[in-house]
């Protein structure tokens, strides 16, 4: 193992702060990338406190098998607050962070479908690759789109803030929102990462335009939903994931602007952004519930549940 540890040090960022769990000096939230000695791979090895991410059995991503998923007739639509909020765009070196400002009277709450508890916006997450055949982090049938931003909120009638919350049973709430290539992007989408020519270099952030969270959702009260985990360390499984059952739309322009991003300082900026996804995982038994059920052609009689002539399959808008 000192073998391990000696080579991993020269790929370490040393700050002066000390993590018990490890050699002294890492500063580990910049320590892990997603490629490399210090990827995914490697997650769940360097730090016991990351444990999870190689032993745990409800990890995410996940890739969504359209012939598996479960229809609950008890899946009743899921719901964002409309309030408008301010907030941060940052270049974390991992990811581009939407963080909501919490200096507003305006908090944003997510409620309904499958959650039996309330939960509180606290960020988003933008995921994306170099090429448009990959980027994001959940798939569907094995395929992945160019992007996907994630809503994450805490569940506040059970823990005081995020981070308690992170590691804790029924403690977060994850929207997966996938992206794909349009004409037309998405309107409050583009909102969101207005200003993001100005946070090329990992640690920066500039000050987001005021945003309307529950306008990100498409246009659907259909979606999936199953039980996982956080997708980049310390990867505790507290997470109940929400899929909506349509996309969001981005545009060539605006994924060129992402992909110009880098992951270090401008004096270090090494390598690009893109590619922030983690590998799918495995499903290890899992359900994928869904509220999405047919009617026949001519809308009149609604197939029977258990009707084994019904299979689902990917929609248009990814095979195309």
């Amino acid at each position: 193992m000192t073998s391990v540890w000696a080579c991993l040090l020269l790929f370490a960022s040393v700050t002066g702060e000390e993590e018990p769990s490890g050699p002294p000096g890492i500063d580990w939230g910049q320590w892990w990338t997603y490629d490399g000695i210090s990827g995914p791979k490697f997650w769940g090895v360097v730090n016991p406190k990351w444990s999870m991410c190689r032993v745990g059995r409800r990890q995410s991503p996940v890739s969504i098998d359209p012939k598996t998923l479960l229809f609950d007739p008890n899946l009743t639509p899921f719901s964002v607050d409309k309030a408008t909020v301010s907030g941060d765009l940052v270049n974390t070196g991992h990811s581009i962070e939407w963080r909501a400002g919490f200096g507003s009277r305006a908090l944003v709450n997510i409620t309904g479908g499958p959650l039996s508890y309330t939960y509180t916006l606290t960020h988003a997450r933008l995921h994306f690759g170099a090429r448009d055949t990959q980027g994001s982090e959940h798939l569907v049938g094995g395929k992945a789109f160019p992007a996907e931003l994630q809503l994450y909120g805490y569940n506040s009638q059970l823990y005081r803030n995020y981070t308690q919350a992170s590691s804790q049973v029924y403690g977060i709430v994850g929207i997966a929102l996938l992206i794909q290539i349009g004409d037309l992007m998405t309107p409050e989408l583009r909102v969101l990462l207005e200003g993001v020519q100005n946070i090329t270099y990992g640690g920066t952030s500039v000050a987001a335009a005021s945003l309307v969270v529950h306008a990100l959702l498409p246009n659907t009260v259909h979606y999936l939903t199953y039980e996982g985990s956080l997708t980049e360390p310390a990867c505790h499984e507290s997470v109940t994931w929400i899929i909506p059952n349509k996309p969001l739309y981005i545009n060539v322009a605006m994924m060129h602007r992402l992909r110009r991003l880098r992951q270090g300082n401008h004096t270090l900026a090494n390598a690009p952004l893109s590619n922030n996804f983690r590998p799918q995982q495995e499903f290890n038994h899992r359900t994928v519930r869904t509220n999405i059920f047919f009617t026949t052609a001519d809308q009149r009689e609604r197939c029977h549940l258990h009707d084994p002539r019904i299979i689902y399959k990917a929609g248009s808008w990814l095979t195309s």
